[in-house]
């Protein structure tokens, strides 16, 4: 009998394989009611499969559909040309040719915008030309386009708009959307004030179940240690992920092992050289594909593994978790979905990847193991700084924070400790100075006594009166070292440079190699030092979504404007406030300029177009001459003119 499986890619709309699940009538439903839905879930779960099925037995209806890859448009920066990539697929998808030029089409509305375009496209082409009672495009691997450079929430917009104009023109009612992907809806929406997603309806695609698969059991019946509990133990070690049990029966047809032996000897052990199709190192990337969520999540999965389950709060690393598929929501908890991947991705597993990411790994372990008394294992000046710094953005596990809160309780006790010390220097200071006075009373005894020791006295006289200035210049330091640790909990710089100079004070005073006993002072230093430690970047510029390229300050010095491979300029004034958004290119900004007057910035973008703006963020003109991005731009000394560079070459 050939007979074969198929694992990995999608199935076709007849494959002896496919197993039908509620999502798929859910789907038909829901679509046939001209609902929009979107099916979001991790990768191999058939979501591909589904579509391909729907889209047959609508086609047998009657009706005309078209499926855009996401993949297919590629990666392109250039915002225009992904919405034409769009209109092509549908051109095509419909069977569109020879009813309209597509290229002609195209170029008597490029001055329009993208999304405008792509509107004008489906109330013109595709109401006028599709003939079906309905219309439903179907869009896979939305997930692709949050590795655009640009935002799309114009596009998820329209089709909001799409349903909404079902109120005002009953055409729009023949239109319908499904989404697919490995995603969530607030992944997608970049604005987070809007959504269009409250008027779809989300299909939940689960695993097989027992009863679901037996169709599967064609495949295996003729082997000749075929065994009827086969099935039901291939269901107990996916749990049902359409992937795994694909891979599973197929290796079940090509070798005599029974399923335990087989799973050890052909998946789990050496996992990463089994992998193929790959599967496994999917979920594993998923996992830690974003350092400053990976953390947080292998946290969140670790204390799965220990527990057995955790309870379910749709909070978005919960999500992000699910989407990688090693987690499955059962009963309002997140368990993990199957024993091969508790296997696979076990506890060792994941200390070791939560080891390669924290700079302070060893030290938490241990401070862990000593079940969080051993405080020589917490961080201290430096180290914490830096651990401050790495964990800066970053989701992280109640673990981490717990870790880092105690290691600032302790380094904030360790300073008030050292202020204290400080001050118990500040008395030896002042009894140092009551018997430097007391030699000085002596010696004028001397001195008037008797001639003879005149010169000795005179001498032991000198040497005290320098004692005393000494200590009271180091009483006078200490006291200054005090007051500047205070300062700096509230002027950083200020205390900084405060503090420098009672050291270079102090270094004056100094003009031998004592050692740091016999110094007048040690506060001054010992403030710097902690100055040094903790002192911090202030007013960083933060908002910005992709690199910035270029920076302009302002002739007056009171403004900054950046600009952004997202497509924006932001000005910013010296506090890191954004104090506006220029938003107008349809590419990355190369370059961005102040006019000598301080009142109007110039900009060149990727999209070939420099742009003059004014500081209320209105574009006032722009320059569309060059053929290709422009890379600089610059105002004349007085303003009335500017240059660009461009990669045209001109």
């Amino acid at each position: 009998m050939n007979y074969q499986y198929r694992v990995g890619g999608s199935l076709a709309y007849n494959h002896p394989t496919y197993i039908e699940r509620n999502a798929d009538q859910e789907l038909l439903t829901a679509l046939k009611n001209g609902q929009f839905c979107y099916i979001f879930n991790c990768r191999q779960m058939g979501k591909s499969s589904l579509r391909v099925r729907v889209t047959h037995i609508l086609q047998q209806l009657g009706m005309d559909c078209a499926s855009v890859d996401i993949t297919s448009i590629g990666s392109n920066d250039n915002l225009s040309q992904w919405y034409n990539g769009v209109i092509t697929r549908l051109f095509l998808g419909f069977n569109l040719t020879g009813k309209i030029n597509l290229k002609s089409w195209l170029r008597e509305r490029e001055d329009l915008p993208p999304v405008q375009r792509l509107g004008q496209f489906i109330e013109e082409v595709l109401l006028v030309y599709c003939r079906g009672e309905k219309i439903y495009i179907f869009i896979d691997e939305i997930d692709k386009i949050l590795s655009l450079q640009f935002s799309l929430d114009d596009f998820f917009s329209l089709i909001r708009y799409c349903y909404n104009q079902r109120a005002e023109n009953s055409q729009y009612e023949r239109i319908t959307f499904a989404l697919f992907g490995v995603a969530t809806p607030a992944d997608l929406i970049r604005e987070k004030t809007q959504t269009s997603f409250n008027i779809g309806q989300a299909i939940e695609l689960t695993g097989f179940n027992l009863a679901e698969i037996a169709p599967l059991a064609a495949g295996l019946s003729s082997q000749s240690n075929y065994q009827p509990d086969w099935l039901e133990k291939v269901i107990f070690w996916t749990g049902g992920q359409p992937f795994l049990t694909q891979k599973i029966c197929q290796l079940l047809r090509e070798t005599n092992l029974d399923i335990e032996t087989l799973i050890k000897e052909r998946v789990i052990n050496n996992w990463e050289s089994h992998d193929e199709p790959v599967h496994l190192r999917t979920i594993a990337d998923r996992l830690l594909r974003n350092q400053d969520k990976a953390g947080r999540l292998l946290s969140i999965y670790q204390q799965i593994l220990e527990k057995g389950a955790i309870a379910y709060d749709d909070s978005p690393e919960q999500g992000e978790l699910r989407l990688s598929g090693l987690v499955v929501k059962k009963d309002n908890k997140l368990v993990v979905y199957n024993p091969i991947y508790r296997e696979i991705f076990n506890l060792n597993w994941v200390e070791k990847q939560l080891e390669q990411l924290r700079p302070y790994s060893e030290a938490l372990a241990a401070w862990q193991q000593s079940n969080y008394t051993d405080e020589s294992r917490l961080l201290r000046g430096k180290a914490l700084n830096n651990a401050l710094d790495w964990s800066q953005g970053k989701s992280l596990s109640n673990l981490d924070y717990q870790f880092l809160t105690a290691s600032q309780n302790l380094d904030k006790r360790e300073a008030e400790i050292s202020l204290e010390t400080q001050k118990q220097a500040n008395k030896i200071l002042a009894i140092a100075h009551k018997k430097a006075t007391k030699r000085i009373q002596i010696g004028s005894v001397i001195l008037i006594a008797s001639l003879l020791g005149s010169f000795f006295a005179f001498i032991q006289v000198k040497q005290a009166w320098q004692q005393v200035e000494s200590a009271k210049l180091g009483i006078q330091l200490q006291r200054n070292g005090d007051s500047y640790w205070q300062q700096f909990q509230f002027e950083e710089l200020e205390s900084l440079i405060a503090a420098m100079q009672a050291v270079n004070s102090l270094k004056n005073i100094v003009t031998d190699d004592q050692t740091l006993g016999k110094y007048p002072a040690t506060s001054p230093i010992i403030t710097l030092q902690q100055i040094l430690d903790r002192i911090q970047e202030k007013n960083q510029l933060q908002g910005h979504w992709g690199t910035i390229y270029s920076v302009s300050i302002s002739p007056d010095g009171q403004k900054i404007a950046t600009a952004s491979q997202d497509g924006t300029v932001k000005i910013w004034n010296q506090k890191g406030d954004n104090i506006q958004t220029l938003t107008g290119h349809q590419g990355a900004v190369y370059s961005v300029s102040f006019s000598p007057d301080g009142q109007k910035i110039a900009t060149a973008s990727e999209d070939k177009t420099a742009k003059i703006w004014n500081l209320q963020g209105q574009n006032l003109v722009t320059y569309p001459d060059h053929q290709e991005s422009v890379y600089s731009v610059s105002f004349s000394p007085d303003g009335q003119k500017i240059v660009t560079t461009s990669r045209d070459k001109t």
